[in-house]
């Protein structure tokens, strides 16, 4: 049986979404929203059979061309001018998990009726949806301020029968999309071109699939780093509750009160220890991890409010009577945030790649490189030289992308976001931690067979599994298919809601 989700006035949020996707639901308008779109578009045409005064982008031209009036006749061939000449994208290709997104949060924000678009267009956008029917949209092209233009526009080609999708692993036109499935192409109305093209949901799409991940990228630098701690005979002490409370950051107070669990039975973690101390990277996971933790919650916080706005312009108030030109998609706050989850994800793999460098050092029990014969075997050595670089091209990413502006349209736009740019090199350094991680997991399942006494009863559950996957190391071997199976583990790791949100 098809599950469905109602587009209706209840907000999204994280679990939500992943719901969605995971269990592939359908969408469907509820009677509110189409009641509020069929509204909205009555108001419009019916202001526009009378208006006198020019209205930006209804009876405008765009951007800079803001004062050239365009008589009545032309409003549809303006919409359609709009979409075909913004279609400017470059650079690598979108997921296609990252255009279902895109739909899903266009269809979100036009749904609340004050974009003034034809129910037709909204339901076409649904079909493509359903059909897992992808626009071929590019990475480059969007400056994060008028919303997301190049690549929204590349988005709303096919309804208008031009441009290209991705439908059952092929390639094909916009226009032969609609022939296969007996479509008529979408006629723009007045306003219509703009409410697809000015939104966020390029920038959005990016935040909530990097998002997504980097939940779960923070659950997962806990458990792993619970089992280098495990691994490097590491201290039980600076987990303590008492320690937190008396510097309680939210997220500092989750990562202890995690770790103690995943540690509870454990008897590694509570023989004596020789050292009286352990290095940052292990003694200080509560203060690391959890600062970013609780960038990820701001972050999240923002890209809520974000997804559950409209964001196109002008926005229309049936209500109040009015037409405002505003600026809504501008994606300065969507910008700053990508910046500070790229800056907060990096320094997780940061931490990680330390822990890896002490498990390998021949520190506390552990021999060099973590093989028994080192010198005749290299053991562990250039999995920390693979991390280190990863590391260091994330420092490279984390620039933030938010403090450059370039001057656009004839200087009508003249403060950019860049938050486009921003979106996507934050989605390269939470892919590079994944691989981070997967490293450090390797590394440190390798350090605890050096071990004598068991772990907790769910590490060793979850290193069992793992390393049905990667087998322990006992004399050199092609690592590149370790870090790549290692990889792939974390990758299909299923992780309940209520722990990664």
């Amino acid at each position: 049986m098809t599950e469905t989700h109602v587009i209706d006035s209840k907000p999204l949020d994280l679990s939500i979404i992943q719901d969605i996707l995971v269990r592939n639901k359908k969408l469907l308008l509820s009677e509110s929203a189409t009641k509020r779109i069929n509204k909205c578009r009555s108001y419009l045409d019916d202001k526009m059979s009378s208006v006198v005064n020019p209205i930006y982008g209804i009876n405008t031209g765009f951007g800079a061309l803001y004062n050239v009036e365009i008589k009545g006749e032309n409003l549809q061939k303006l919409q359609e001018n709009l979409v075909m000449s913004h279609a400017c994208g470059a650079g690598e290709e979108v997921l296609d998990e990252i255009i279902k997104l895109m739909l899903l949060l266009k269809i979100q924000s036009l749904s609340y009726g004050h974009s003034g678009v034809q129910l037709a267009t909204v339901n076409r956008l649904i079909d493509f949806y359903n059909n897992n029917i992808f626009p071929v949209v590019y990475e480059q092209g969007s400056l994060g301020a008028s919303g997301d233009l190049s690549p929204l526009a590349h988005l709303a080609l096919p309804l208008i029968g031009l441009g290209e999708v991705k439908y059952n692993n092929q390639r094909i036109s916009g226009k032969e999309i609609l022939d296969r499935f007996n479509w008529e192409k979408i006629n723009l109305q007045s306003k219509e071109g703009l409410a697809l093209l000015n939104g966020t949901q390029f920038m959005t799409a990016y935040g909530i699939y990097n998002l997504l991940k980097a939940h779960k990228v923070s659950y997962l630098t806990d458990l792993i780093g619970t089992i280098s701690l495990e691994a490097f005979d590491g201290r039980i002490e600076p987990f303590n509750e008492l320690v937190q409370l008396v510097r309680p950051h939210d997220g500092q107070i989750k990562t202890a009160k995690r770790i103690r669990e995943f540690l509870a039975g454990s008897q590694l973690i509570k023989q004596e220890k020789k050292h009286v101390q352990d290095p940052y990277s292990f003694r200080c996971i509560p203060q690391v991890h959890g600062a970013s933790k609780d960038t990820i919650k701001f972050v999240t916080k923002t890209f809520l409010t974000e997804i559950n706005s409209v964001t196109d312009n002008p926005n229309i108030f049936v209500e109040e009577d009015q037409i405002i030109s505003g600026g809504n998609f501008h994606g300065q706050p969507l910008a700053l945030a990508l910046d500070f989850l790229a800056i907060a994800m990096s320094e997780l793999g940061n931490i990680s790649e330390r822990r890896i460098y002490q498990l390998i050092s021949g520190h506390r029990h552990l021999p060099p490189f973590l093989v028994s014969n080192p010198g005749l075997n290299s053991g562990f050595m250039i999995p920390q030289y693979t991390a280190a670089s990863i590391v260091s091209q994330n420092k490279q990413y984390a620039t933030p992308a938010s403090v450059d502006s370039i001057e656009s349209s004839n200087g009508q736009e003249d403060h950019v976001s860049m938050g486009a740019n921003g979106a996507t090199k934050c989605k390269k350094v939470i892919d590079n931690i994944q691989t981070v991680l997967a490293i450090e997991l390797f590394t440190a399942s390798q350090g605890l067979s050096f071990g004598k006494l068991k772990s907790s009863p769910f590490l060793e559950s979850f290193v069992n599994s793992f390393r049905k996957e990667v087998p322990i190391v006992l004399e050199d071997r092609v690592m590149f298919n370790d870090i790549k199976n290692a990889s792939n583990f974390i990758n299909t790791m299923q992780i309940d809601a209520d722990e990664m949100f």
